[in-house]
């Protein structure tokens, strides 16, 4: 018999949802993205993104999902049983983003510990790409194994199961009303010391200056329109999943303004201590800041490590900090993601959360050490680019369809309004998530699939061709395999 799934409180489901939109990204990505998109300038089409796209979408995921109050593919499937494949391909997806974020866990969770003794040495590009990851670009790296980088990942994988597994509200509603207000506090010291680091100013200088010439370049509204798609979590079935756990009385119009504006707040504020800190970088190494100014996860393993190389005693309390932060982010951002798929599970075949959990996490771990091998950081970097640009954009123009085309957006209205004490929904929303969203998200689709196709290399194309076979296989699987569940064809329709 599957378990009953619903959080103890509508502030266990905000703050739930807040851990997953804030996460690596917002800490390492953002400030890149705002930098190099025409910095001050780029707040408008950004603001654009969140009101045009953030915030109706994440409205129509909540509301399909409250209204089922069941997985993903289940309802798809009553939505239109031939749409049952659809269902499963997101869940699958985000799983397969949780298996290499165990890796990025696992590499934060060394530099936590080195951190203490500024154990990556003089040279932190040196460390971490030889001695830590051993990196090469050939394939015979997948033969070498690295066993300290194992290590790390499994014990991230055994923090997510003993949360995940537990009762949702005992293990996830629990652990994010700890971690994620624990995560604001510290990034809150680490950016309030940041400002004040001799050079801060040099590096704020150079975020907020406005290029208002690029207001005029495409690219920079598909960067803002990216952004907030990768920030949100749009279009992975959490959204969906985690609304489905909600009590009858849920304000899902309210909690989406809450979290949207927090995951904004929160990257933002990131973003004044990153470039605080490259500005004192600067005038530390007398370089320019775009020199200094990196995107992944050389910011995070390599230009903080060389910071904290030259602050002294302020590093030993600062970098352990940073690096719990980092933790903390990805740890709260990788348990949403397993989320989706063990619900669909639990749905289909009739387990329960607890054994669901324990196989996934099993299935999981085995999975992920793949990128405990020397190839395994450029293997992480082509999955994520599928995943990213390709699989999830493409999630997000299915769900618009299914859900606002098939499913009739209309019906939620009236449903949502009469619970909402801020904004009404009317025609203008229906317009959005029926015509302005599915048509740009395509736009951005494509313009990414032929990113991938011009600028990959042969080994990024071919490990993109391996992930999507193994993504559309599962996929398969899981969709023609009979259920178990004698409920599974019974999903309550509440508008």
């Amino acid at each position: 018999m599957e378990d009953k799934n619903e959080w103890g409180s509508n502030l266990s489901f905000i703050l739930a949802m807040i851990g997953s939109a804030v996460g690596l990204g917002n800490i390492w990505r953002y400030p890149y993205v705002l930098y190099s998109n025409g910095g001050g300038a780029f707040y408008i089409p950004y603001i654009v993104a969140i009101l045009l796209m953030g915030i109706p979408f994440l409205i129509l995921e909540y509301g399909v999902g409250y209204n089922f109050k069941s997985s993903f593919p289940k309802a798809v499937r009553k939505i239109n049983s031939k749409c049952e494949y659809l269902g499963w391909f997101l869940p699958v997806a985000v799983f397969m983003i949780m298996i290499y974020y165990s890796a990025i866990l696992g590499w934060d969770g060394i530099y936590m510990i080195l951190s203490f003794t500024k154990g990556w040495g003089a040279d932190p590009n040196a460390f971490f790409a030889t001695t830590l990851l051993h990196s090469t670009d050939s394939y015979m790296g997948l033969l070498q194994f690295l066993p300290v980088i194992a290590i790390a990942m499994l014990v991230g994988w055994v923090i997510i199961w003993f949360i995940s597994h537990r009762d949702l509200e005992k293990g996830l509603g629990k652990v994010s009303k700890v971690l994620v207000p624990l995560l604001f506090v510290i990034m809150i010291v680490i950016v309030g010391f940041s400002l004040t680091l001799p050079g801060a100013s040099i590096g704020l200088a150079e975020l907020f200056n406005p290029d208002w010439s690029l207001l005029g370049n495409f690219n920079i509204w598909m960067a803002a329109f990216g952004q907030i798609v990768f920030s949100l979590s749009l279009g992975m079935s959490i959204a969906f999943t985690y609304a489905s756990y909600t009590k009858d009385d849920a304000d899902l119009i309210t909690n989406t303004i809450s979290i949207a504006l927090a995951n904004s707040l929160f990257e933002n504020f990131a973003a004044l201590g990153v470039f605080s800190i490259l500005g004192y970088m600067s005038l530390q190494s007398g370089n320019a800041v775009a020199d200094l100014v990196t995107q992944g996860t050389g910011l995070v393993f390599v230009a903080y490590p060389t910071v904290f190389n030259v602050l002294g005693n302020w590093a030993l309390v600062l970098g352990p900090l940073f690096f719990l932060a980092v933790y903390l982010a990805g740890l709260t951002s990788i348990l949403s993601t397993i989320e989706p798929l063990s619900f669909s599970i639990q749905n289909k075949f009739g387990l329960t959360r607890s054994k669901t959990m324990s196989i996934l996490c099993v299935v999981g771990a085995v999975s992920s050490m793949v990128y405990a091998t020397a190839f395994g950081g450029s293997l992480l970097g082509f999955v994520d680019t599928f995943i990213n640009q390709i699989a999830l954009l493409f999630g997000v123009i299915v769900e618009c369809i299914v859900f606002a085309w098939i499913f009739k957006a209309e019906r939620l209205v009236d449903f949502l309004n009469s619970r909402s004490k801020t904004i009404k929904l009317g025609k203008w929303w229906i317009i959005i998530v029926k015509y302005i969203l599915p048509i740009f998200v395509s736009i951005v689709w494509i313009g990414g699939l032929i990113d991938v196709i011009n600028s990959g290399t042969i080994h990024q194309l071919n490990f993109t061709i391996v992930s999507a076979a193994i993504l559309l296989i599962a996929t398969l699987i899981f969709t023609l395999l009979p259920s178990k569940n004698p409920d599974w064809d019974k999903a309550e329709d509440r508008v």
